[in-house]
């Protein structure tokens, strides 16, 4: 299928969207060229810290992404990027133990930075690909083993990428009831999804948890340049999520540095964007000290960006977005491991 075809599923998919949270966007943004509203925000030291949703926790602007921690090229590294990033402020932690084609060394990398008392310092969070109860809670059980802790502080039902599978997530015998005794059982403490398909499906995802009574305490979507002019889960998702009190959390400021390969905006610039979106934390991938150590230098200097530099900053990469061609995550399945890896799914 080529981007052409692509874009045009992309805006058959868009009119379903379109129809489920239109009304409700409406209400929550206004235009996408107003100043976004940023959670509560305090200031400790170098770090800036904002509300996560109706938790009551607080969690740092700035993420460590699990995938890069297991892609570092050893434990050591590891180890010294995570305990880095905590003892200079940053206490949110993502992971997930399907990364790298699922070889598990994420969460086993996170595991041991995580020793010594760490682990009381973070807010982690991994996520779950089984779709049914059976696969989820075993996927969860592993993962907490790997992870070397007796729970998670929250537990993503991931790659929530096709129509189907809010479905599934809700269904009798389903990923919900296996996140619910997880939850009873003191396993895990927030429940909440991840995706980076199409705007469509988070809002199928959101319909099904109103329409069921459920509130989900957080959602992960990608945010970036490109976003706000393609498929942009911050024009679509993100005012309901705000409408509905649901932590956000964002990825891919970068895209995985595809949206580096543009040339439309420096790393920097790429972050302080991200970071100027009405979002709790920017999960980023950093799995050398170097990008580490500019991350903490943009958000000890971050001043939000204007709703006008960010307008012009979509705008700059809006010839180079509408193609498709660096969000990758939207047009093909290069991000999608329950694609490759189907039997994940249960």
């Amino acid at each position: 299928m080529d981007f052409d075809q692509i874009n045009r599923v992309g805006r058959r998919v868009f009119m379903g969207s379109a129809l489920l949270g239109a009304a409700r966007t409406e209400v929550a943004s206004g235009s996408p060229q107003s100043a976004p509203a940023r959670p509560v925000e305090t200031r400790r030291g170098d770090m800036l810290y904002r509300s996560f949703g109706k938790t009551g926790e607080t969690v740092s602007v700035l993420g460590v992404g699990g995938s890069h921690i297991g892609q570092t090229s050893s434990d050591e590294l590891a180890v010294r990027i995570v305990r880095t990033a905590i003892d200079r402020g940053v206490n949110f932690m993502d992971d997930a133990w399907d990364y790298n084609n699922g070889n598990g060394q994420a969460e086993i990398k996170m595991g041991k930075a995580l020793r010594d008392g760490y682990r009381q310092k973070v807010f982690l969070m991994t996520k779950v690909d089984g779709r049914t109860k059976q696969a989820a809670a075993k996927q969860l059980d592993e993962s907490l083993k790997r992870l070397q802790t007796d729970h998670v502080d929250l537990l993503q039902f991931h790659e929530v990428i096709r129509m189907e599978d809010p479905d599934r997530f809700f269904a009798g015998g389903g990923a919900l009831e296996a996140f619910l005794e997880s939850q009873k059982a003191g396993k895990i403490r927030y429940i909440g999804f991840t995706g980076h398909k199409d705007p469509a499906v988070h809002l199928r995802m959101l319909e099904l948890a109103r329409a069921r009574g459920f509130h989900f305490d957080a959602v992960l979507f990608p945010s970036n340049v490109m976003d706000w002019s393609f498929r942009s889960f911050v024009h679509q998702v993100m005012p309901v999520a705000i409408q509905d009190g649901i932590a956000i959390q964002t990825m891919k400021p970068m895209g995985g540095k595809f949206v580096l390969d543009a040339g439309v905006a420096s790393p920097t610039e790429c972050l302080r964007y991200a970071l100027s979106q009405s979002t709790s934390v920017v999960i980023h991938g950093m799995e050398k000290m170097e990008y580490l150590e500019h991350s903490l230098e943009v958000v000890k200097h971050f001043k939000p960006l204007s709703a006008e530099q960010i307008s012009a900053l979509g705008a700059r990469a809006r010839r180079a977005a509408i193609t498709g061609k660096f969000e990758l995550f939207k047009t093909t399945n290069h991000f999608d491991s329950t694609a490759q890896n189907p039997s994940w799914l249960g």
